[in-house]
């Protein structure tokens, strides 16, 4: 047991915090879960703690604990390192460590770590799906949704992980080192706790910075990334001179031909993109090119992602409400270029710049619908480009983009940042927009 009757803070009491105190305890430590919320609003999560037999500080109780007595604390990735909740441990001289560090010294496992803008859960699907096809254990974990806390502990015996990996998560990593390091792409994201685009790139980047010339890296071409220690192969739909690239439907390696998008249920270049990565990966990994493509034939994209809601009266309905940023934003519009579309956009007004994006929607869209607490901002911005209207909520946004589409073309709802002015995530916001379309029936 590596923290035998050590005394261990988990910070923060969500699905990370909680796999992370159960896999400390089950170290032998001694373990304290601190979470500044409400105790109320905790209560299922503080029993599962409780039930692993952890200690628990809640509110405002946990902002004034006394931190000296730890010897480790371990961090949630939606608490920022500067925030108060962590700095009283810091500041009391104790190791702070991000979830994912914590976990990687007890991962027997390959690790497949994937980050980058956008795309991550999607190509984290596909590698799970690509490898499990070609006949390894794989599982996807990681900000997927499944800590690799919890992974470990589970004692399932994967022969390797694809593990989305954020730049939160990235933060506090000090040992931390993917088999295989894979980039997705960048954008401007998150300016609401980073602050600048260098910082936010500077901590995705750190997602190759313990690797060794026995790993592989996979990187988008069009990303200027600095020199890497691992192998290297490259994608993008964009490139021609990529080790992957993107003509004609088809997905070619050096040129040739090795699947054609036409055998899975993925649309879009971003989507291609996606694909390309995955397969990259699972070459890395030894596997032969027609039994990669084999391995995902049929495959459909996760939910909330580009994914078609329905074909009313000639309209096609598509939820992209995965798109919380302005690079998932114009990738949405430039996948879906050849339709006629009436975009749904907005939602939480988190700094990003707008009006940059101007050019791309009045380019592909016949008219934009805005929602959200930045609905007024964008009409000012976009509305001197294109027909801009404004609505209160999903239904009406949906009832309104459907007049305006006129029985043709495609409704895409692309909101282009984050839900929590009116969801408590994207995932609430897309079946929202999903039962919106299905009143429509």
């Amino acid at each position: 047991m590596k923290y035998l009757k050590q005394s261990v803070a988990v910070l923060g009491c969500g699905l990370s915090g909680v796999a992370a105190a159960k896999l400390a305890a089950r170290e032998g430590a001694e373990v304290t879960v601190f979470d500044s919320g409400r105790p109320e609003g905790l209560a299922a999560a503080a029993a599962e703690v409780s039930a692993a037999g952890c200690g628990t500080v809640f509110g405002d109780a946990a902002l004034d604990a006394a931190a000296g007595g730890f010897d480790l604390a371990v961090t949630s990735p939606g608490i920022a390192l500067e925030w108060p909740l962590c700095r009283q441990f810091s500041d009391a001289g104790v190791r702070v460590v991000g979830e994912l560090e914590f976990a990687f010294p007890f991962c027997e496992a390959d690790i497949v770590g994937v980050t980058g803008t956008n795309g991550k859960t999607t190509t984290v699907e596909l590698v799970a799906a690509m490898l499990g096809g070609c006949g390894e254990s794989a599982v996807a974990a990681g900000n997927y949704g499944r800590p690799l806390s919890d992974v470990v502990c589970s004692d399932e015996g994967h022969s390797v992980i694809a593990l989305e990996v954020s730049s939160f998560q990235l933060e506090a990593i000090e040992t931390f080192r993917p088999d295989i390091a894979l980039w997705t792409n960048f954008a401007p994201d998150h300016l609401d706790r980073y602050p600048d685009v260098g910082t936010y790139r500077d901590a995705k980047l750190r997602l190759f910075e313990n690797q060794t010339p026995a790993d592989w890296a996979v990187l988008n071409a069009r990303d200027d990334i600095p020199p890497v220690a691992a192998r290297t192969l490259t994608f993008s739909a964009f490139d021609g001179g990529a080790d992957y690239s993107y003509r004609g439907g088809e997905i070619r390696r050096g040129g040739e031909p090795v699947m054609a998008m036409a055998d899975t249920e993925l649309r879009g270049t971003h989507n291609a993109e996606n694909l390309m990565a995955a397969f990259a990966v699972a070459e890395a990994r030894g596997h032969a090119p027609d039994v990669i493509a084999a391995s995902v034939a049929g495959y459909r994209a996760p939910a909330h992602r580009c994914e078609l809601v329905a074909i009313l009266d000639g309209v096609e309905y598509i939820n992209d409400s995965k798109a919380t940023n302005l690079h998932a934003l114009e990738s949405a519009l430039l996948a879906l270029s050849d339709s006629e579309i009436v975009l749904i956009a907005g939602g939480k007004d988190k700094g990003l710049p707008f009006g940059d994006l101007a050019d791309c929607v009045a380019e592909h869209a016949r008219a934009a619908v805005l929602i959200g607490e930045i609905r007024e901002r964008l009409a000012a911005e976009w509305g001197a480009r294109l027909p801009c209207h404004t609505a209160s909520d999903i239904g009406e946004a949906v009832g309104l983009a459907t007049r305006l589409a006129e029985g043709r073309g495609l409704v895409l709802f692309a909101p282009g940042t984050s839900s929590f002015d009116m969801f408590s995530g994207y995932e609430a916001r897309g079946r929202a927009f999903r039962e919106a379309v299905n009143w429509l029936t």
